[in-house]
């Protein structure tokens, strides 16, 4: 991957080999309440989008273009909270805390990346309510396996380039000491401070992506939902207004929670903000915001709580025998 080749190449020039996270500091009763807490949510995380895809695999009526995205979106959701969140819950109880350097910018890598693609494929499940919803009977010319499998590819991949080159020009600056990074994971800015080479020109450019990215990706669900919702309100009904309300109004809450934290991370950093805010808002959206994501769009389908109570009966039995 670029950001560990260039860390490897920057070793030459750089002092530093490691960082040190310093995470969630404070006394021991509260490190065990955040750890506990945290740990609970990360299992509950793994749990809910592992049985939706393991459901999505195992159920034929599932095989199609908005269950095949929803297994997608679990898969990368696993991984979005597996690359900070173990890392994170070792630190509470270790004493150095410390990261390898190429570590680090592996993991700052991942989670833009994996970030990133996140955004894509909210857009793309949006865009797949759209025609669903707006166009029912031209959906299954238009939403075919073909196309769902072009678009998730693009997601994946547009998601590992889009910042593949900035992070590369990061892992190249010089990092001459100190190395301590005041957050629970290898940030941007928190690494950009540590550099003792000016960081503007590369932090502008990193920045500028990130909010293009984001915000060409939330016009793009807003509108679609936009869209929507003026579809389904024109029903002339109170089940219209029920159905209108179910089919978006959760989904935005978690598209709004999502694009509201990473808003005021990456497209209007407020520097006024403490260390202890910027560790919220992350948390929020990098811990909250997956283990919320079953719940608001697969497990209030009743085609997938039918399919995953076929899933854990069948493992009772299988536990049983």
């Amino acid at each position: 991957f670029c950001p560990i080749l260039g860390s490897m190449n920057n070793s030459q020039i750089s002092t530093v080999t490691q960082f040190v996270l310093l995470g969630f500091p404070g006394p021991w009763k509260i490190r065990i309440i955040f750890f506990s807490t945290i740990l609970l949510v990360y299992i509950l995380t793994l749990t809910g989008n592992m049985a939706i895809i393991c459901a999505v695999r195992w159920d034929h009526r599932l095989h199609t273009p908005m269950y095949m995205l929803l297994a997608n979106f679990s898969f990368l959701e696993i991984w979005y909270v597996t690359c900070t969140v173990p890392n994170m819950l070792v630190n509470f109880f270790s004493k150095t805390k410390t990261i390898s350097f190429s570590g680090c910018f592996t993991q700052f890598y991942f989670f833009f990346s994996l970030g990133t693609t996140e955004c894509f494929f909210l857009c793309v499940m949006a865009y797949d309510r759209y025609l669903a919803i707006c166009h029912p009977l031209h959906y299954p010319s238009i939403m075919t396996d073909q196309l769902c499998g072009i678009l998730v590819s693009l997601c994946w991949l547009t998601g590992f380039l889009g910042h593949s080159i900035s992070i590369f020009f990061i892992s190249q600056l010089p990092f001459c000491g100190p190395n301590i990074i005041d957050h629970f994971l290898c940030d941007v800015d928190p690494l950009m401070a540590l550099s003792c080479a000016p960081t503007h020109t590369i932090g502008h450019v990193f920045h500028s992506v990130s909010s293009l990215f984001i915000i060409l990706t939330m016009v793009f669900i807003l509108g679609s939902y936009t869209l929507v919702l003026r579809t389904v309100l024109q029903v002339p009904s109170s089940a219209g207004w029920q159905k209108a309300f179910s089919t978006c109004g959760s989904h935005l809450v978690v598209v709004s929670l999502f694009y509201g934290t990473i808003t005021v991370m990456y497209v209007s950093p407020t520097p006024g903000n403490s260390v202890a805010m910027h560790k919220i808002i992350t948390l929020i959206y990098s811990v909250v915001t997956p283990v919320l994501n079953p719940l608001i769009y697969s497990l209030r389908n009743k085609d997938m709580k039918y399919a995953l109570h076929h899933v854990f009966c069948g493992m009772r039995i299988i536990q049983s025998l």
